[in-house]
């Protein structure tokens, strides 16, 4: 599939680092997504923010049907149009706010402990319902991408949805924010370096957004790990990461054993990238 962007959008997406909305998922896709994620909730007994084994992470293993939705051709064709068409999945995140839990994410760049190189990482954040600002939709500082990775500092905190509760370590004008409302079935797309947060949920409906992390197959970890990524498109003539297997049932042996891997291979690279930032091994 061609990419899809026009040339004034990819404009506008390195010009602020961001772009909202493409219309991607149909209101019956939007359907079949969202009801297979809430299927596997009530099978589970809790929210698929709140699983155990870090189901939220890396999603994409472990079912087939969340596997479809990050080769969505539409989401494809709009990385595509910003990163080329050799296209990798470095990452993703299942970002579920539900009503009035006050959970949040702090202002923070995508990019800090992910260690790619280059900076070329697109997050598409996928919405399988409405995001809106009553809801804790996607908070950002146009332009910021262009200073560049900053340092940042962990702050725990119970209701911070980020895993190390990473908090950018600089004065920044914060109130010239612009929030990024969507609609079930669209997408946004933000850079690696683009300073974004979210705030809490404060409405009476849940909020689900698929976090995926697209980067092109040039681009390679800066770390000593060797991790896992997915080739969504196109061809892969690096290698600089072991491929990551398509799931053939949903949660099942198979899947679990390939996602435990891939997921704690990734958080030992991002573990070994703090330290080397920490003793200054690494620059910001």
């Amino acid at each position: 599939m061609p990419a899809s962007l026009s040339d004034a959008a990819i404009a506008q997406y390195h010009r602020d680092g961001y772009l909202f909305p493409v219309d991607c998922l149909s209101e019956a896709e939007v359907s079949h997504y969202r009801g297979a994620l809430e299927a596997f909730e009530h099978a589970q007994g809790d929210t698929f923010g709140r699983l155990p084994g870090l189901v939220r992470s890396k999603s994409h293993l472990l079912f087939t049907w969340m596997d479809s939705l990050v080769r969505h051709p539409r989401v494809l064709d709009a990385v595509e149009s910003l990163i080329g068409p050799n296209i990798l999945i470095y990452h993703l995140t299942s970002w579920l706010k539900e009503p009035h839990d006050g959970t949040m994410v702090s202002w923070h760049q995508d990019g800090t402990y992910f260690g790619l190189d280059p900076a070329e990482q697109v997050t598409a954040w996928i919405a399988l319902t409405d995001s809106t600002p009553e809801m804790g939709c996607i908070k950002l500082l146009p332009g910021s991408h262009v200073i560049g990775q900053q340092p940042h500092q962990d702050v725990v905190s119970p209701n911070n949805l980020l895993s190390r509760g990473q908090t950018i370590d600089r004065k920044l004008n914060y109130e010239n924010y612009v929030m990024m409302p969507l609609r079930a079935g669209q997408i946004s797309l933000h850079h690696t370096h683009l300073v974004h947060r979210s705030d809490p949920n404060t409405t009476d409906h849940r909020r689900i957004g698929i976090g995926v992390s697209y980067i092109p197959t040039r681009c390679r970890l800066v770390n000593d790990v060797r991790v896992t990524a997915a080739l969504v498109r196109g061809e892969d003539s690096f290698g600089h990461f072991d491929p990551e297997p398509r799931p053939v049932g949903d949660y099942d042996a198979a899947a679990r054993a390939a996602h435990t891997e891939a997921v704690d291979r990734f958080f030992e690279s991002n573990r070994l990238l703090v330290a080397r930032r920490r003793s200054g091994q690494v620059g910001i």
